[in-house]
């Protein structure tokens, strides 16, 4: 793999949340990053923000002819594909009676279907860099949340896909790896004045006291393990969880 100035990286739901600060953390590292999501004016932003190592792709990564678009702009910007980081998906909440069965097929598509597709699409360039797939679990999958039914399955056939997916393309020299996350405030978040809020710093304080180390995580720290999980040339088919703690259910007093 070459090093990570120069390298090219592929970051769905980049809009925002995780995707923007790991964006964010390795264009300033050299990378040339691209992210994609529904909204062309938050990417727009998140990319004027970043600067030019960072091109923005509006793209609905559910839409096949849009897969195809936004794998052949991360090539041409990146001139060729190092890693893709399978971040970009939707949260369903309701109890399990109240499910509606398209809200199930929705989301299953947007967390699980699509990201298999694109996975599929970048293969052949994945496989020219030896490079490297990141999907992104959830503690939903350690931590029983009423309500969370199907949101959970989704992030647990993540989990299963990369074990597969790591057995499967290994031979090609592709490593897929999976991350799993706490609470994050990304930096760009923090310095647009969202803790500013009382209501909204209280909220936080509480999320805080669920994490074993008794606080609030950012991308930039989530960005860290992808950084390793992308050139860590020994490592696939693990579940790396980067949480605080979240995940062993506790809470600090």
């Amino acid at each position: 793999m070459r090093d990570l100035p120069g390298m090219s990286i592929l970051i769905t739901g980049g809009g925002s949340g995780i995707g923007a600060g790991a964006a964010g953390w390795f264009a300033a590292r050299g990378a040339r990053v691209t992210i994609c999501g529904r909204r062309a004016d938050k990417l727009a932003d998140v990319a004027g923000e970043i600067g030019a190592n960072c091109r923005a792709v509006a793209a609905d990564i559910t839409d096949a002819d849009d897969r195809a678009r936004l794998i052949a702009a991360a090539v041409e910007h990146g001139g060729g594909l190092d890693a893709l980081v399978n971040n970009a998906g939707n949260m369903l909440r309701a109890p399990i009676e109240q499910l509606d069965e398209q809200a199930l097929i929705d989301v299953f598509h947007s967390n699980v279907v699509a990201g298999m597709l694109l996975t599929g699409l970048a293969v052949p360039h994945l496989e020219q860099t030896g490079g490297a797939v990141i999907f992104m679990g959830s503690v939903h999958t350690r931590r029983a949340f009423p309500g969370a039914s199907a949101y959970a399955a989704t992030k647990g056939a993540v989990e299963a896909l990369t074990r597969v997916l790591a057995a499967e393309l290994g031979g090609r020299g592709i490593r897929v790896n999976c991350v799993i996350a706490g609470a994050v405030l990304p930096e760009l978040n923090q310095r647009a004045g969202l803790m500013d809020d009382a209501a909204a710093a209280a909220r936080l304080k509480a999320m805080a006291a669920s994490h074993v180390l008794g606080r609030i995580g950012t991308a930039e720290e989530v960005a860290e393990a992808m950084d390793y999980l992308i050139r860590g040339a020994w490592t696939t088919g693990a579940v790396l969880e980067v949480d605080g703690g979240l995940g062993l259910g506790l809470t600090r007093d």
